[in-house]
């Protein structure tokens, strides 16, 4: 009887997938990455074709492509926004290819706020398909801002 060998060089380069959570987390905290360095191409590169982006301001609905044409002036000059996860949940779909989750933010320009959203497996890539940008206002002080935001409106 032939004994079986291996090849250790074989088994050790075979990759293993990172947890699910890992590797969203991972996708989210280098898209944030991307922005803060000013990285047009790899920030959009993980946003979906389809992607949607809801800023914090009502009128701030944009497809991927209306959201690129307004954020390239920003990465043009080398500087575009800085979001720090500080706290994320996420969550998954049955069958693991969907994948939802909320994250705390750190941001020196707006101060503390959260975003959401969903990503998708495709082709072994996790995708962002829509991403929620709001400022999580405090409830003692909601009539004043909604007073404020009825006074604002054109």
């Amino acid at each position: 009887m032939n004994p079986v060998l291996f090849s250790l060089p074989a088994l050790v380069a075979a990759p293993v997938p990172p947890a699910p959570e890992i590797a969203v987390a991972a996708v989210l905290d280098d898209w944030h990455r991307a922005a803060a360095q000013a990285d047009e191409a790899r920030y959009f590169g993980h946003l979906a074709p389809e992607a949607v982006f809801l800023g914090t301001d009502g009128t701030e609905r944009w497809d991927k492509a209306a959201f690129q044409a307004y954020a390239h002036p920003h990465f043009a000059k080398g500087r575009a926004w800085s979001f720090k996860a500080v706290k994320r949940h996420i969550a998954f779909a049955a069958g693991g290819t969907v994948a939802w989750f909320d994250e705390d933010l750190d941001t020196p320009n707006m101060g503390p706020c959260r975003g959401s959203g969903v990503l998708e497996l495709r082709q072994g890539t996790w995708k962002i398909l829509q991403y929620n940008l709001s400022v999580p206002i405090p409830n003692a002080l909601m009539g004043e801002i909604k007073t404020r935001i009825a006074q604002h409106k054109p």
